[in-house]
Formats: C-alpha cells, structure tokens, sequence
C-alpha cells in the first residue's frame, strides 16, 4: 500500500507554533531552576520520596538496572545523540547542500550543551548518594545532560523530517522513538540514583525551550534559495 508523505506546507506554523511553546516553557523552567537552586522544601522532599522509591526499586530488580545502564550509557548518552545530530548535519551538506541549516543545526546542539554546563556549575545541585549504588556519575545534577540533549537533539531531527517530508510510516516511527529515547533517558537517570527527578524535568524542559526558540529564529538562518521559493515537496 502507498503511504503519502508528510509534505511541509509552503506556509509551514513551526515558527509560530514554536514562539508559542518557548513562552510556557522559559517560565517553567525559570520557576523550577529557582527553585531548586534555593532548594525550596516540598520539592526537595518530593525528590526525595521519588528516588528513595526508585533507587529500592533498581537494587530489587537488578535485570531491569542492567538493561537501565546499558540504555543509559549506550544508546540514549549525550555522545551518541551528538553523533545522530552530526550525522544529520553532514546529510543537510551532502544531499541538500544546506550550509547554514546545516550550521544552525550544529549551533543549537553546541549551545545545548552549554547551556546545560554553566547551568550545573551555577546551580552547584549534589547528585543522590546511596549507600549501595548501582549506578555513578560526576560534576553537578541540575539540570539532567542526558534528558536535555536527547530533547533537544529528538526534536531537531523531528523538525527537520518534518521540513523535508518523509512517509507517514517513517514519520510515526520517528514520533515514536523520540517519545521513547527522551522519556525513557530520563527514567534510567532517576532509576539508577544518579539523578533527581526534577533534574530530569528541568532538562526536558530546558532542551524543548532550546529547540523552539531555535526554530522560531530559524528564518535568520535560511539559505536565501528558501527564503525566495516555498518548501519543495521533500527528497
């Protein structure tokens, strides 16, 4: 059976849709930075509660925190997802010749990064510290590396599917596994001790901040063939 491909429209709403949701998410992610830097009770205690509860969890199910730590460290680290986000820089110059979509796309990931850095070091926030731990990790908590750059890195890649059209089968697929990998890395930081939750919000957060404000700016980066003609109807 033939699929249809997701066709972006000449006139596509991503840069508006995104002004949208980078409103919502820089307060959130304000109100929760704060918080946890001036370590604000009931969210410390509901931390608390979560990884107590996640960390017996991880120590009674020790199968289930081997495939975590594998996951973790395999598949959804911040090494891996920067090699998908240059596989994908190195696609825009080969098939598309994209020189500044392409830099844009390896700009957004880099500032990801350090944002995410000066963050940690600014907000100073200790990991969890477990008497049996399954699971280590180094420099500040706050907010989750691994959570941030998943999202930011799923939702480039997402857009960029989305920019150039690609099959409904593809498309759903690619849904699917960025809904997976950006939940799923933030369950396996809190489920083996090396985060707390609100880490792990505060770096979706963050990360869906970083990419819709860089696809709401996008148009400065444009290449200027595609500021003079609609989108094409994809490869």
């Amino acid at each position: 059976m033939h699929l249809a491909p997701v066709q972006p429209s000449p006139h596509p709403p991503s840069r508006r849709t995104a002004a949208l949701v980078a409103a919502p998410a820089a307060l959130a992610s304000v109100v929760l930075t704060v918080l946890v830097a001036v370590s604000w009770h009931p969210l410390m205690a509901l931390d608390g509660t979560l990884a107590r509860t996640a960390h017996r969890w991880a120590t009674d199910h020790r199968g289930l925190t081997r495939a975590a730590r594998f996951l973790t460290d395999w598949v959804w680290d911040p090494a891996t997802m920067r090699v998908l986000c240059a596989g994908a820089v190195v696609w825009l110059l080969w098939r598309h010749r994209a020189m500044r979509l392409a830099l844009w796309v390896a700009a957004t990931c880099a500032l990801g990064a350090l944002v995410q850095n000066a963050l940690k070091a600014a907000v100073g926030r200790a990991r969890p510290v477990w008497p049996d731990p399954v699971d280590s990790a180094y420099n500040g908590a706050f907010p989750s590396g691994h959570a941030m750059t998943a999202t930011v890195v799923s939702g480039l890649l997402l857009w960029l599917l989305h920019r150039y059209g690609v099959r409904r089968a593809v498309w759903r697929t690619a849904v699917a596994a960025a809904v997976v990998s950006v939940v799923g890395v933030g369950l396996t930081r809190v489920w083996l001790g090396v985060h707390w939750p609100s880490d792990v919000v505060g770096g979706w957060l963050l990360g869906a901040l970083l990419v819709a404000l860089a696809v709401a700016s996008h148009g400065r980066w444009q290449e200027p063939k595609e500021r003079r003609a609609p989108h094409g109807s994809g490869p």
